[in-house]
């Protein structure tokens, strides 16, 4: 893992390079990401004037209430908008800080002549039917998979099935995060239902083909594992490699911890890299930040998932150092152009994404000062604030807080993670609507 602590700091890398014309750096967001307030400290604290490009005319946050205002669902129009604000006053970077802005980020960095991925390359990141048909087409081990339809009656879906599949599989949704919509189905009626489930779900996608299909794969037997890192000039470099070590089996995929180093062997380590590298030359990335999730076994590390950002949720905290900088001042620098050498860090860290037992109104969590007396503990924290809805998977996309933690060696750092969560209480109230009585939604 790298803390970015090296001869010349990040901040002071792009502060003595800065053009004499301008020195504002273009983050195109959609309004409510958690990634843009630290991509803003990030940058002010390198210098740079950050101009937030986004759907944000309403929101009550300064910095994109004030940007620029673009629509991402319409590309070419968004494009226009932000080449002439590129006129008013050059970039010198662009970046899409999530899933659904990559592709934008590309398509404007091409027109400017700034660092950048091909934008065919970025729109394979964030759709899961292309990227799988491209890595299988390049050789690269992913699971066996095939497109259902949804517009179709249960029984054409079935009868379209892939004859290589075999129960159980797993259902998802073609452009969606945090594993929301995520399923595992163990047989036929399984399927019909998942399928029933996930319509709602994936009914506001922007694109007509996303809410009318979903993926079916098969599942993958292993232990997950998550690989942080970057391109520069085409060169994959690793900046963690996080065990999870709560088995993900499903029916949902509620992720808990991650913590790194990797307990996997060298050998292990390097054979994930390497699948890596070989999705991200199948892709043609060449420049940015690379997070990749991937199911590990016997057999080999299989790709689930190569993305164009950084690591999702408040996570991206674990690779900071104990100074000023971040995974966002990396990011932003590699997106100026810079040169990069991140150094190593030293001991065991780890994150646990708080659970929601289960759906209902948040009214308050008990137990944070003891939790956080626990020996290893670094902060907790809580994001959801109390008097808010909390949605479990499949439906939901968010946790209700973030432990983390610091150790030697990962066991520890797992153990008090394990132990802080045993402290907490969610208290939790029913979440009534108007007309009908709903039923709380368990994991």
């Amino acid at each position: 893992m790298g803390n970015f602590s090296q001869q010349q700091p990040i901040h002071e890398l792009i502060r003595g390079s800065l053009s004499a014309i301008s020195n504002r750096f273009l983050l195109i967001a959609q309004p409510g990401s958690y990634r843009i307030a630290p991509y803003i400290r990030a940058a002010k604290a390198m210098g740079l004037e950050i101009l937030i490009a986004s759907r944000g005319e309403f929101s009550l946050i300064t910095e994109i209430h004030e940007g620029l205002h673009i629509d991402v669902d319409d590309p070419d129009a968004a494009l226009q908008i932000i080449l002439a604000a590129a006129a008013d006053k050059p970039f010198v970077g662009v970046l899409g800080c999530d899933d659904t802005t990559v592709e934008l980020a590309a398509m404007v960095a091409e027109q400017l002549g700034l660092p950048h991925n091909p934008v065919e390359a970025a729109r394979l990141s964030h759709r899961k039917d292309l990227a799988r048909a491209h890595l299988l087409q390049a050789g690269c081990p992913v699971p066996m998979h095939c497109l259902i339809d949804l517009s179709l009656p249960p029984g054409k879906q079935l009868a379209g099935l892939a004859p290589e599949l075999t129960w159980p599989c797993v259902l998802k949704p073609l452009n969606l995060a945090a594993s929301r919509g995520v399923m595992r189905v163990n047989n036929e009626a399984e399927f019909i239902q998942a399928c029933q489930r996930i319509r709602p779900i994936i009914a506001h996608a922007s694109d007509p083909f996303e809410r009318q299909h979903i993926l079916i794969e098969e599942y993958i037997e292993g232990s997950e594992i998550a690989f942080e890192g970057y391109l520069q000039d085409g060169e994959l470099h690793a900046l963690a490699l996080f065990d999870k070590p709560d088995p993900l089996s499903g029916p949902f995929f509620e992720e808990t911890i991650y913590v790194t180093p990797s307990e996997l062997n060298g050998l292990q380590q390097n054979k994930i890299h390497q699948r890596v590298a070989e999705a991200c030359v199948a892709y043609g990335l060449s420049n940015g930040p690379v997070h990749a999730e991937l199911r590990f076994n016997e057999e080999d590390a299989w790709i689930l998932e190569v993305a164009t950002r950084t690591i999702g949720g408040d996570c991206a905290r674990m690779l900071d150092n104990y100074g000023n900088e971040s995974i966002e001042a990396l990011t932003i620098a590699l997106a100026c152009g810079k040169t990069i050498e991140p150094a190593p860090a030293q001991g065991a860290r780890g994150v646990m994404m708080i659970p929601i037992p289960k759906a209902g109104i948040l009214r308050r969590v008990e137990g944070l000062p003891a939790a956080r007396k626990i020996k290893h503990i670094d902060k907790i924290e809580i994001v959801i604030p109390d008097g808010h809805e909390l949605i479990p998977l499949p439906e939901g996309n968010q946790y209700p807080g973030y432990i983390f933690a610091s150790a030697d060696d990962p066991a520890a750092v797992v153990a008090a993670l394990r132990k802080a969560h045993e402290q907490l209480r969610l208290v939790i109230a029913p979440l009534w609507k108007i007309g009908t009585a709903s039923k709380d939604r368990q994991l």
